[in-house]
């Protein structure tokens, strides 16, 4: 009799646990050894995943720990952001970045109907991970869920106000991640600078 289990639960530790406990109390055919062995397999996986994710944290919280606390944006999302924008100094503004990441909405209107469609141009690592941050905000965040409820009330579709949304963190992320301005330099001053010096000492000749 095959074991029953939830694939989408073999990256909890304790499933694992539990169907390597069941199948050890099963007669040991090949069928239950080859399936305890990948359980052994999975659960070296995840902990080499594990393992690279904390290696990774700690990569990211050196170069741009204020995306962690992104609401929304993880570990992998953040290593992917960094990654691919490859330094926000590049892009002068935030709609070149946008452009960049195909998230810069293309006029569609027709008529007296305004509308916008989706650029399917730019950088689609990039642009999926500002979705995956965006579906994760609509779900999660009240503040993202008030914005996409007031793009909604102003006669934008779902698939529209989720556009507004990601627009929006593009330009959140690109303030996070742009260098800061440099200082201005010190004016100059409009009057010459005098330069006095003492006046020389002759030696005494006796």
């Amino acid at each position: 009799m095959p074991v029953a289990c939830d694939r989408s639960g073999l990256d909890h530790e304790h499933v694992l646990r539990s169907l390597g406990a069941r199948l050890r109390r099963r007669q040991q055919s090949v069928r239950v050894r080859l399936a305890r062995e990948l359980v052994r397999r999975c659960a070296a996986l995840r902990r080499e995943l594990r393992a690279l994710e904390r290696e990774l944290e700690l990569r990211v919280r050196a170069q741009a720990p204020e995306l962690l606390e992104l609401p929304g944006c993880g570990t992998l999302t953040a290593a992917k952001l960094i990654a691919e924008i490859a330094g926000a100094g590049r892009f002068r503004t935030d709609a070149k970045l946008a452009r960049h990441a195909g998230i810069a909405p293309l006029p569609a209107s027709s008529g007296a109907r305004h509308r916008h469609r989706l650029d399917r141009r730019g950088n689609r690592q990039l642009n999926c991970a500002f979705h995956r941050i965006a579906v994760t905000q609509a779900r999660i965040h009240p503040e993202a869920r008030a914005f996409l409820e007031r793009k909604r009330s102003g006669g934008k579709s779902n698939r529209e106000a989720l556009r507004s949304l990601k627009r929006h963190l593009v330009r959140r992320v690109h303030r996070l991640l742009a260098p800061p301005a440099p200082a201005p330099s010190p004016p100059m001053s409009s009057s010459p600078t005098r330069v006095t010096t003492a006046p020389a000492v002759m030696p005494c000749l006796t």
